[in-house]
C-alpha cells in the first residue's frame, strides 16, 4: 500500500510504525507542518509543507505581539494554520495514496481531506473510544462532516455512566519495538535502582514533585537510588522551567540524587532507557504518552498518572502501577512499592516485556488499520 500521514510534525515514536510499514514493502509519505530540533529522522524524512504564508505572517504577529507572555501561544497553529493549498492538493493527486492518515480535526485537517479522496481517509486523535456524547452544536456538526468519518485512537478510556463509543471509533494501539528481553538486561547498575523519567521540561510534568518523593524514598528505606530526568528545553517556556528545576536541585542539594539531561537525540535514548530499572511519568493532563510503552520494551516497570490517556496500557500491579493525578502522596506510596524490592522490579519488569511483544507491536497496529479498512470497503 502506499500510506500517507499528514501530521503537525513527525514524532520519533512513530518510527516503531513507519519501520512495519517499510518492513512489509509498502510505502510511506509523511507531511508535517513543521519538524522539531531533537527528533530522529533515520527511518523516514517528512516532507516538511509548513504553512501558507498568509497564515505564518499572522501567526508571527500573534506569538510574539498579541501573546507574548502566553506559554500556549506558540501551539496555537497546531489548530488553527491552514496549508498552502496547491503544494498540498499537488502532493495528493501525483503521489495517489491509498489510505491517508490524518492527525485531529483541525483547519490542516480540513484542507487535507477536502483535497484528498474522502473514502480513504482516517482520522487519528488521541481522544479516548470511551467518550462523551459528540456535541450538537452547529459549529461541531460543520467540523465533523469536513473531517474523517472513521477515526483511530490509541487511547481507550473508561467504560463509565454517560461515555459512548461513537460511530465508526476504532482502538488502534501505539506500537513500540519490544529491544531488552528481560534475560538480556543488566538491573541495577552501580549497584542502586535508578528511576528514568522522559518528558519536556513544563510545569505540568511535575518533575520538581518526583525529585522530593524520591528523596524522601531514599531518605527513609536507606536504599541507593539515583534518578535521571530527560527533557526538551527549546522553546523559551521550556528554558524557564528548566531553570526552576535546576534551582531546585540546587536548593535542596540534590546534586547526588538527581542528573538532568535536556535535549538528548532520541536516537540516544535507547541507552538510558537500556540502563533504568524503573521509568516513571509524573505528568498531568496527558492527553496519551508512549514513553511507559518505550519503557517496557526495554523490560522496565512503569508508573504514571491514572488520568493519563496511556493508562490503559498499564496493568496496575503486574507492570507497573497509577497513581491518582496530581496526588503526590499516592506517587510516593506506587513507587515506595517498586523500590522497596528489587525482585519485584524485575518480575515487573519481564512482564512489561511480554506485554509489549503480544499486544503493542506493528503487527497489532497493521491489524486495526486493515478493520478499519475492511469496514471503509464493506
Amino acid at each position: 500500500m502506499k500510506v500517507m500521514y499528514i501530521a503537525p510534525r513527525f514524532h520519533t515514536n512513530q518510527s516503531a510504525i513507519v519501520k512495519g510499514w517499510l518492513e512489509r514493502g509498502d510505502e510511506v509519505l509523511f507531511i508535517s507542518y513543521y519538524t522539531a530540533i531533537i527528533e530522529d529522522y533515520s527511518c523516514i524524512k517528512p516532507v516538511v509543507l509548513g504553512f501558507s504564508p498568509l497564515y505564518q505572517l499572522f501567526d508571527k504577529f500573534y506569538v510574539d505581539v498579541l501573546r507574548r507572555k502566553d506559554l500556549t501561544a506558540a501551539t496555537f497553529k497546531i489548530n488553527h494554520g491552514f496549508p498552502p493549498i496547491g503544494k498540498l492538493h499537488r502532493m495528493i493527486k501525483n503521489w495517489k495514496p491509498d489510505i491517508i492518515i490524518m492527525r485531529d480535526r483541525t483547519l490542516y485537517t480540513i484542507a487535507a481531506y477536502l483535497l484528498g479522496p474522502k473514502s480513504k481517509c482516517i482520522l487519528y486523535n488521541q481522544s479516548p473510544v470511551w467518550d462523551n456524547p459528540p456535541k450538537q452544536d452547529l459549529a461541531h456538526k460543520i467540523v465533523r462532516k469536513l473531517t474523517p468519518k472513521y477515526r483511530m485512537t490509541p487511547v481507550m478510556g473508561k467504560k463509565e455512566p454517560g461515555k459512548i463509543v461513537g460511530k465508526r471509533t476504532y482502538f488502534v494501539p501505539f506500537a513500540v519495538e519490544a529491544k531488552a528481553p528481560p534475560e538480556q538486561k543488566h538491573y541495577f547498575q552501580k549497584d542502586r535502582i535508578n528511576i528514568l523519567c522522559i518528558g519536556k521540561f513544563e510545569p505540568r510534568k511535575h518533575h520538581m514533585m518526583l525529585m522530593d518523593v524520591v528523596k524522601e524514598i531514599k531518605s527513609e528505606s536507606g536504599e541507593n537510588i539515583h534518578l535521571t530526568i530527560i527533557g526538551e528545553a527549546t522553546g523559551r517556556h521550556q528554558k524557564e522551567f528548566l531553570k526552576k528545576v535546576e534551582a531546585h536541585t540546587a536548593k535542596n542539594h540534590y546534586e547526588d540524587l538527581v542528573t538532568i539531561l535536556t535535549n538528548i537525540p532520541r536516537s540516544e535514548t535507547d541507552n538510558y532507557y537500556r540502563n533504568a530499572d524503573v521509568f516513571v511519568i509524573p505528568s498531568t493532563d496527558e492527553m496519551a504518552s508512549i514513553s511507559q510503552l518505550e519503557a517496557m520494551g526495554f523490560a522496565v516497570p512503569v508508573i504514571c498518572s491514572d488520568t493519563n490517556g496511556s493508562a490503559c496500557y498499564v496493568k496496575e500491579g503486574k507492570w507497573g502501577y497509577l497513581f491518582r493525578d496530581c496526588d503526590r502522596d499516592d506517587l510516593k506510596r506506587k513507587l515506595s512499592l517498586l523500590t522497596g524490592e528489587r525482585d519485584r522490579i524485575v518480575q515487573m519488569g519481564a512482564a512489561a516485556y511480554r506485554a509489549v511483544s503480544e499486544n503493542y507491536l506493528f503487527k497489532n497496529y497493521y491489524e486495526g488499520i486493515r478493520t478499519i479498512i475492511k469496514d471503509m470497503e464493506a
